[in-house]
């Protein structure tokens, strides 16, 4: 078994073995995993945090041994907290990283940082104001970062950053946590799910106070949610049917 740890700022998770091929998600720097497959330019790999497997380029990829991947794996994540600061190598060059890059284990990887970092779990109230960064971030499909995010990305990254894990993809997250029969039980920071004409799970927000809710369709926005599911005020409809609601936490 080979394990391996992004060093880059951000990496596309691929669903096939090719540059062109579909983005189910990303890796955001200092996100460490296990290596299941390897060929001469491409690794199938299984991302340590949420189990999550698919392609990566072996040129944007760096090896690390077994000992210091349960180094990373036993310790306590530490990750940046600003939607963008700077990782400085050994030579002197800056490494921008983004808003929920772990950087536990930069001095290993010869790297210094000295932005704002979040090394414990945080109330829930904050799952509300860490959100609210995210606002207006377009959306992209497997994206997870303030530069291109979609929805389950949104609701994944929001609880890890203050410390609380969630699976990756929208109807993975709709398994955990406990349900709840009606809105007026869910405070700010459970998480609503809508369903397609087929019945399957393919949508997520994160609840907001007074009936809102914040999730990326377009882009991260703020939108009314009730009973029927989600009202787009500016279009004058409603863009999503809910399906259930969750308290995580």
């Amino acid at each position: 078994m080979q394990y391996g740890i992004c060093q880059l700022s951000v990496v596309p998770i691929r669903n096939n073995p090719d540059d062109s091929a579909e983005m189910i998600s990303q890796l955001l720097y200092g996100e460490h995993f296990k290596v299941l497959e390897s060929r001469k330019k491409w690794s199938r790999i299984r991302v340590a945090y949420d189990a999550y497997e698919g392609w990566v380029s072996n040129y944007q990829i760096l090896l690390i041994s077994e000992e210091d991947y349960q180094k990373v794996e036993g310790g306590a994540p530490r990750m940046a907290s600003d939607i963008i600061s700077h990782m400085c190598t050994s030579d002197g060059m800056l490494v921008p990283i983004l808003m929920g890059s772990v950087v536990s284990f930069s001095e290993q990887l010869g790297h210094t940082f000295e932005g704002n970092t979040i090394d414990a779990q945080q109330h829930k109230s904050e799952l509300v104001n860490t959100s609210l960064l995210y606002l207006n971030a377009p959306y992209q499909w497997g994206g997870k970062t303030p530069f291109g995010i979609d929805c389950s990305g949104l609701t994944q990254m929001v609880y890890k950053i203050n410390g609380h894990n969630l699976k990756r993809d929208a109807e993975q997250q709709s398994q955990q946590g406990e349900p709840l029969s009606f809105i007026e039980e869910s405070e700010p920071g459970d998480l609503a799910f809508f369903d397609n004409n087929e019945g399957i799970i393919d949508h997520v927000g994160i609840i907001l106070k007074d009936n809102y809710i914040i999730h990326a369709h377009g882009q991260v926005r703020i939108d009314r949610l009730d009973h029927t599911g989600i009202f787009n005020t500016q279009e004058k409809l409603y863009t999503h049917k809910l399906r259930v609601i969750k308290k995580i936490i």
